[in-house]
């Protein structure tokens, strides 16, 4: 036993100086959807084959060790088991154990697999940083080539294409602060004819201790030509790179070439045609100077002027040329173009809003229009009532509202708010004759059939006026079905399936904390459902004393139609 936990920890040294390596931290994290393998160092199993030996893979499952078998994406071979791909369920612990029957090797793993970022090529938990300094030689490393050599490599840095030259390897002669970023090496492999990746990614950070040389420069240097028009404002920019905010000062002098410009005031508008301006700014740890040349108003001789900008540093002279060229004359006015714009999509949305208030207030304006006109469809038809009324009639404790409403609050607020004449069978027909005959005379007599639905009304004998109105109004179709549902019902099944064949839009419904007002929702709905008929509230007749008087002593009548607003 000695003897083996020497030569152990002395074959783990030895698999050090393999050039495949493996695995042998404890943690190894993984993304999902990637090829990935885990291995045995070779080194060591070689040294102890001498005999006949066995190979076995174990998951940890439930507190238990369980042999791994193989599967077309898990493969078992000989010290590697790889996963093609890797999947969230493969989290756990996997042990390898090698035994020749003298000795028994084992090798033990915990595989994190991360789910897989959707806003980025790499997860930031699965990634590993480097710190160097700006001007040193630097390479970067790909750690996701697999054992299997028959690959594709592609670079990216911050998820851009950075090299496609197909490099284990990554190589900066003399880092810059640019350098630094998130460099992702993706690396494809084919198997059992489909396409794996497994990617790595490397945080390289620059520091900026590290001094650079940095040369100074015009940016977009050369001839620069800038179209205005006669009597416009120009603004020409010639701005210089200094280098960056950990660097040395830099030493320049940056000016145009006119000894006659003053610097811009807060009066230049007033004072100066032409004038100049400077500053100062930076963008990240890059440091910039501008020089501004200001031209208030361009003239016809500006155009076949050179406006130069010089920059001196300690090496060769910069400069940057501006020409003012006359541009063409634009077609259209701005301020015309956008108010075109603004009208169009104007113009455009009234219609669009017209049909959305015509579709919310549309009950609202076909009683409105009713009003005003005066229009009435039921003269000439031969129907003698408006509506007849349905409603559960028996004398029981819990329908004493139910009654209260068919009986007082419907008539009071159609026949005499509105002028409807309705049908109620306990206060219009004469007891004797044979109900089932009667009931459907005055349904016959209705040009409306009002069905005041609850609970109680279901379970009643009334069903058959019921259905009696659904025959007429679906088969027939001599009459119209309102339903006014005056109590919450909890059970449709009883109702006639037919029922479900008139347009919801038909049904209205009572609340007992809105409805009863006149000008509500409510009694709009009823009203625009029921026929089309004059209201009694616009119709007045007056005794009009301007009228003369008949030799018989008779007052004459004037009727006249007033229109009401309704809210």
């Amino acid at each position: 036993m000695a003897f083996e936990s020497l030569i152990i920890p002395f074959l783990m040294f030895l698999s050090k100086a393999t050039t495949e390596l493996c695995p042998l931290r404890r943690s190894i994290d993984v993304l999902e959807g990637e090829y990935f393998f885990l291995c045995f160092p070779g080194s060591i199993r070689e040294s102890l084959h001498s005999k006949p030996y066995t190979v076995t893979w174990l998951k940890e499952s439930e507190g238990k060790m369980n042999s791994i078998q193989e599967t077309h994406r898990l493969v078992l071979n000989e010290r590697f088991l790889e996963f093609w791909p890797a999947e969230l369920s493969d989290l756990g612990n996997y042990t390898y154990r090698f035994s020749n029957g003298t000795y028994v090797m084992s090798q033990k793993w915990f595989l994190n697999v991360l789910k897989r970022s959707k806003d980025s090529c790499f997860n930031t938990n699965h990634l590993s940083r480097q710190v160097v300094e700006a001007g040193r030689v630097h390479t970067l490393k790909c750690n996701a080539v697999p054992h299997n050599k028959n690959i594709t490599i592609m670079w990216y840095k911050n998820c851009n294409i950075h090299n496609s030259a197909n490099e284990e390897e990554l190589h900066f002669p003399s880092l810059i602060i640019e350098d630094s970023g998130n460099y992702t090496c993706v690396v494809s492999i084919s198997h059992a004819g489909k396409a794996f990746n497994t990617t790595s990614t490397i945080e390289l950070m620059v520091k900026d201790g590290a001094a650079e040389v940095v040369k100074l420069e015009i940016i977009e240097p050369g001839e620069t030509y800038v179209e205005t028009h006669i009597g416009k404002e120009v603004i020409l920019n010639c701005t210089v790179f200094l280098g960056y905010s950990n660097g040395a000062k830099p030493v320049y002098l940056l000016h145009w070439l006119d000894k006659s410009l003053n610097s811009c005031s807060e009066n230049t508008k007033e004072e100066q045609s032409i004038c100049e301006k400077e500053y100062n700014f930076d963008s990240g740890n890059k440091m910039y100077f501008s020089k501004l040349l200001w031209i208030k108003t361009v003239k016809e001789e500006d155009l076949n002027c050179n406006y130069t900008c010089l920059l001196q540093t300690t090496h060769k002279p910069q400069l940057k040329v501006f020409k003012l060229k006359k541009g063409n004359p634009p077609d259209l006015h701005p301020h015309v173009f956008t108010t075109g714009i603004i009208m169009a999509v104007f113009f455009s949305l009234v219609p669009v809003l017209l049909v959305v208030l015509s579709v919310i207030f549309k009950v609202d304006l076909v009683l409105f229009y009713r009003d005003i006109t005066g229009k009435d469809d039921t003269i000439g038809d031969g129907k003698e009532y408006d509506a007849f009324v349905s409603y559960l009639k028996d004398s029981i404790s819990t329908n004493v509202e139910e009654r209260k409403f068919a009986l007082e609050i419907l008539p009071k607020t159609l026949e005499d708010r509105f002028g409807y004449k309705l049908c109620i069978f306990e206060r219009d027909v004469s007891p004797g004759g044979a109900v089932v005959d009667d009931v459907q005379s005055f349904i016959d007599k209705s040009r409306r059939l009002i069905i005041i639905l609850s609970q109680n009304y279901i379970s009643d004998s009334v069903m058959y006026e019921l259905e009696t109105g659904l025959h007429k109004a679906l088969v027939e179709r001599k009459i119209k079905i309102i339903l006014i549902e005056y109590m919450h019902i909890s059970d449709y099944n009883a109702l006639p399936k037919s029922l479900e064949l008139l347009p919801s839009r038909r049904v209205v419904k009572w609340k007992e904390d809105k409805s009863p007002p006149s000008n509500s929702r409510f009694w709009k709905n009823l009203r625009y459902l029921m026929p089309v008929k004059a209201s009694k509230s616009n119709i007045r007749l007056h005794n009009n004393s301007m009228s003369p008087i008949s030799e018989e002593g008779t007052q004459g009548t004037t009727v006249w139609w007033e229109s009401k607003t309704f809210l």
